[in-house]
Parts: structure tokens; C-alpha cells; sequence
């Protein structure tokens, strides 16, 4: 792989990783709300755990090690570049789109 393809493969992965937490942490998305209730209501009040649900600084460490993980066993092949390449790109977007608003 070229060093190239290393930063392109790493900087999609960034991407894709921050666009999962958000996603998990913030979105209103009915399927991913109910998955997070879910999930918190498994835990003690208080319990570190559904803290890490609750703050993406804190999913994010976890995230990026399935990521590196996935990347490794995958060997960074066609269906990864194209899952995580739509979904970084989505969150891109969904970037630009905000700084583009009409006043």
C-alpha cells in the first residue's frame, strides 16, 4: 500500500468513526435512540458504562479500535473502502451542509 492510500484510508476512517458516534451519541434517529435507551437501562445509575453512551469522547477510543480492528482483518478491501467511504462522506457533507446555511 502506498503512503498515499495509508492517509486516504486513515483519514476516511476518522471520519467514519466520528460520523458512528455521533450518530450513537446524538441523533434523534428513532432506531439508534431506542437502541441507546436500551443499552443505558442495562446499566446501574451511574455506571461508567452508560456514561460511554452518553459522551462520544468517551465511545469514540472504542469505535476507533473496532475501526483499526476492521481495517486490519479486512485489509482495507473494496466492501471497506465502500461502507466507510459513504459514511465518512456522509458525515462531510452533513458538515459543509451546516456551515452552509442561509442566515
Amino acid at each position: 500500500m502506498t503512503d498515499f492510500q495509508w492517509v486516504a484510508a486513515v483519514a476516511v476512517a476518522v471520519f467514519s468513526v466520528a460520523r458512528t458516534a455521533r450518530l450513537l451519541i446524538h441523533d434523534k434517529f428513532p432506531p439508534v435512540v431506542w437502541l441507546r435507551v436500551w443499552i443505558v437501562s442495562w446499566y446501574r445509575s451511574g455506571s461508567v458504562w452508560a456514561e460511554v453512551w452518553e459522551c462520544q469522547y468517551c465511545m469514540a477510543p472504542y469505535l476507533a479500535a473496532g475501526m483499526g480492528l476492521w481495517m486490519w482483518l479486512s485489509d482495507l478491501n473494496t466492501v471497506w473502502w465502500v461502507v466507510n467511504g459513504v459514511w465518512a462522506g456522509s458525515y462531510a457533507a452533513a458538515i459543509l451542509v451546516s456551515y452552509d446555511q442561509p442566515e
